[in-house]
């Protein structure tokens, strides 16, 4: 007979951690006869960052936007604590606590501080037609959540517009933070913006690893990526190149796996011929031949 043993609150607990908050298996998705996912699976863990990493055009967005409700999977599953969902909408999935933070909408830059912390979750005092959004409550804790992060406000009616890049992107994860999410999945934060913005947001996502939450973080810039990643999920062309564990790949080996390997080798190869042939001054005669004359007729006019 088997002796049915409960584990220990230790292992117990360490069961759970091991558990993906939000997980895709083998995820597809098609547009048509264009096939934008095939096969796809992600993991990401409760105070782990999964660093999503591709080209343009590899499908980085279209799984984020299966991950965050905007696209149904046209095959496989998704899985929240180990229990299957299906995402309706956005709203479905914020409700749920996975918030995703899109690089270009993050928030609205001719509003105020306090409007872009609460928008759509506006809280308000009063009662029936007289209730009304409660600015003073607000402000003051939207003071407090960006002093948390370490942005300094003097007022919060300061329009967002005049914050810097990386100060705009840090107050929407702070954002998504307060208002209780599990995943956060960042939508490329940290392209647009310079060496010193890119610092703030980067710092922010490792605190909220800190914190618990799983982080999903979408960029195609390694250098980014490496210092802030645990995991790190490979797409190329739809399909997945590899998933590998913090200190498994370096630099080079994360480029080629985004590049496709050979091609980024023959552009190396290309690039340094050219280089070769430049340096010896004969820059236009390794060019492809160029036609020198046109025809002409006898009267001097081109020929067609």
């Amino acid at each position: 007979m088997t002796e049915n043993v409960s584990p220990t609150p230790a292992r117990a607990g360490a069961a759970r951690l091991d558990t993906p908050v939000l997980e895709a298996r083998n995820v597809s998705k098609y547009f048509g006869r264009v096939i934008a996912l095939k096969d796809v699976s992600l993991a990401v863990r409760p105070g782990e960052v999964n660093c999503l990493l591709g080209d343009n055009g590899a499908g980085k967005s279209t799984l984020i936007k299966i991950l965050s409700g905007v696209h149904g999977p046209d095959g496989g599953q998704l899985f929240m604590n180990g229990v299957e969902i299906r995402l309706s909408s956005p709203r479905d999935a914020l409700n749920r606590g996975i918030a995703t933070v899109y690089q270009d909408l993050a928030v609205l830059p001719l509003m105020s501080i306090t409007r872009n912390f609460f928008l759509g979750s506006e809280p308000t005092k009063g009662w029936g037609p007289l209730r009304h959004f409660d600015l003073d409550g607000s402000s003051k804790i939207a003071i407090e959540q960006m002093r948390e992060i370490g942005i300094e406000v003097r007022d919060t009616g300061q329009l967002v517009g005049t914050l810097s890049g990386g100060e705009r992107q840090t107050l929407a994860i702070a954002r998504a933070e307060y208002f209780g999410a599990k995943v956060l999945i960042l939508d490329e934060p940290t392209s647009a913006l310079g060496v010193k913005e890119a610092a703030i947001v980067l710092r922010h996502v490792l605190r909220a690893r800190s914190r618990g939450l799983g982080v999903v973080f979408i960029t195609h810039n390694v250098q980014h990526a490496l210092p802030v990643g645990d995991v790190f999920t490979i797409l190329s062309q739809g399909k997945l190149e590899g998933t590998f564990r913090k200190g498994e790949v370096d630099t080079e080996a994360l480029l080629k796996l985004m590049g496709g390997g050979s091609e980024l080798d023959d552009l190396q190869r290309e690039l340094e011929e050219l280089a070769a042939v430049a340096e010896k001054g004969v820059i236009v005669d390794a060019l492809p031949p160029v036609l020198d004359e046109t025809p002409t007729g006898t009267d001097g006019f081109i020929t067609i």
